[in-house]
Parts: structure tokens; C-alpha cells; sequence
């Protein structure tokens, strides 16, 4: 490799981590281990109505648990409002935000999709609600608004994820305008993730696939910001009996409820062994 191995755990303080975690944060530390490389540990805590401290010291407690180390202090994100408001400034200057006073609910009934909540599934935004590219911007302080990236409308795009393999979209098709600032203040995911892996030198993100189409995004973020974008893992996602995502409501299959009943990180870490060891052998970045 030319570049060193760096790779990140990024898990958000406002649950208990559970067993889909588990096994993609444990494919990520093999991958740095197996490339000789470092693992940083973020701490993804700008939900600010849903995070907790207690969740914090909790989701640690429960990766030292699993056997997992990382290098360095953990990186809080909300002590880097500074960076990433100043990456909203970069993307205003170059003109590629524009102001939105639309609510959630104006923007799901116009796209007439369902929406869960997550962070990948959000409908394409509507163009009827799209100003004209040569609306003047309103100033960063404006209150009331939040702020969407204008994606290049019809612009392919693509890149190889070494899990799941190629993927492409189109943009203003397959996603739309998105959000990196909103009106409470508060940078997006997009943007956050966006600048983290960036600024500190990230080579490869390992995550689950439920991720994917975020990963269009980000790439066209880090582009417009002008930072390096780093290479893509996703994972495949522990299902729950009725075929569905776990998620952290899925107490039974925390990683504290797991330790309580008596079952061992060892046999944990052996049991992804068995099932990921192909995958996780695939060559690094």
C-alpha cells in the first residue's frame, strides 16, 4: 500500500450497541489488523435530543468487551462544529447549497415515497421545490432553513466497493438534494462523516451496506470540499427473525443483553470468523 491503513469505528451514543454492530466493526478492526494499519475510534454524538453520556461510556465498555482496540483518544463530533461549519462556508462560497424551507412532511408528500427514518432512505427531492441555479444565496445565518447540497442532475456515478462490489447511480434519480446543515443548527451525517474521514486521513470505511447509496453522496461532498475520498467496505446486515435490520430497539440481541446470558466475546469473534473470514480476506484498498 502507498498510503498507510486507516480505517475508524463510528458508532452514535443513542442505544446499546447490538450484534450487527458487533460484527461490522469486528470486520473493520481485521482489516486494519491484517493491514498493519491504525484504527480510530468516533464517537457520532450529534443527535443531540437522542444521545446520552451513559451510552457513551457504554458502547466502549462493550467494544473492549468484544476484544476490540482502537488507536488514540476517541473523536467526539460534537467538538468539531468549528470544522464542519467551516466546510458549510466552502461549500456557500462555490454555490453549491441553496436554502430550504420546506418541511419534512411538504418533501414526503411530494416525493410520494414511504420513509423508515434512516439516514439512507430518504426520497429524491422534489425539483418543483428546487430554486433556480442563479437565485441569489441567502446569507449562512438565515434562520429557519436548512441548507441541501444541489446534486448534478443526470451526472452517473460510480465506484467498487470491495464487499459488495461495483455500484452506480444517477444523480437526481436514484437520490436527490440532501441536507448538510440543518435549521437547528446542527451539520448532517453527510457532511460530518464527510469531513471526519477526510481530515484525518481515512483510507478505507467499513460499514454496513445499508450505507451504500449514502456513499454517492458523500463522494460528491468530498469532491466539492476537495478532500481525499477513501475506499468503501460494506458489510452484509444481521437480520432479525422477521428479516429486518436490527436496530438498537432490538434489546435481545444487544451486546449487553449477550453478555448477561452468558455468551463469550470469544465465541462471538469465532462465530464472524466462520461466517465473514472470505470477505474479510478480500484485498485492501
Amino acid at each position: 500500500m502507498s498510503t498507510p491503513y486507516i480505517g475508524r469505528l463510528a458508532p452514535s451514543p443513542t442505544g446499546l450497541l447490538h450484534l450487527g454492530h458487533a460484527r461490522t466493526f469486528w470486520v473493520a478492526a481485521e482489516r486494519a489488523r491484517a493491514a498493519g494499519g491504525r484504527l480510530l475510534l468516533r464517537n457520532d454524538d450529534l443527535d443531540r435530543a437522542r444521545c446520552r453520556s451513559e451510552f457513551v461510556s457504554a458502547m466502549q465498555e462493550d467494544l473492549r468487551w468484544l476484544g476490540l482496540d482502537w488507536d488514540g483518544a476517541m473523536l467526539a463530533q460534537s467538538t468539531r462544529f468549528d470544522r464542519y461549519r467551516a466546510a458549510l462556508r466552502q461549500l456557500h462560497a462555490a454555490g453549491a447549497l441553496f436554502a430550504c424551507t420546506r418541511s419534512r412532511r411538504d418533501v414526503l408528500e411530494a416525493a410520494g415515497a414511504p420513509h423508515e427514518g434512516g439516514v439512507d432512505d430518504e426520497p429524491v427531492y422534489p425539483r418543483e421545490f428546487r430554486p433556480r441555479v442563479d437565485t441569489p444565496l441567502p446569507p449562512l445565518d438565515t434562520p429557519g432553513v436548512n441548507w441541501r447540497f444541489r446534486v448534478p442532475d443526470g451526472e452517473p456515478l460510480r465506484f467498487t466497493d470491495g464487499a459488495a462490489g461495483e455500484q452506480r447511480a444517477i444523480a437526481g434519480r436514484d437520490f436527490g438534494d440532501f441536507i448538510v446543515w440543518r435549521r437547528d443548527d446542527t451539520p448532517s451525517y453527510q457532511l460530518a462523516t464527510t469531513v471526519d474521514d477526510g481530515e484525518f486521513g481515512v483510507t478505507e470505511v467499513v460499514r454496513g451496506e445499508d450505507l451504500i447509496r449514502s456513499t454517492f453522496r458523500q463522494l460528491l461532498l468530498f469532491r466539492a470540499l476537495g478532500l481525499p475520498a477513501p475506499a468503501f467496505f460494506h458489510t452484509p446486515l444481521v437480520l432479525d427473525a422477521a428479516g429486518h435490520r436490527l436496530a438498537k430497539r432490538h434489546d435481545a440481541l444487544a451486546l449487553r443483553t449477550l453478555r448477561e446470558q452468558g455468551v463469550s466475546p470469544a465465541a462471538l469473534r469465532e462465530q464472524f470468523s466462520r461466517e465473514l473470514t472470505p470477505l474479510v480476506s478480500r484485498p485492501l484498498p
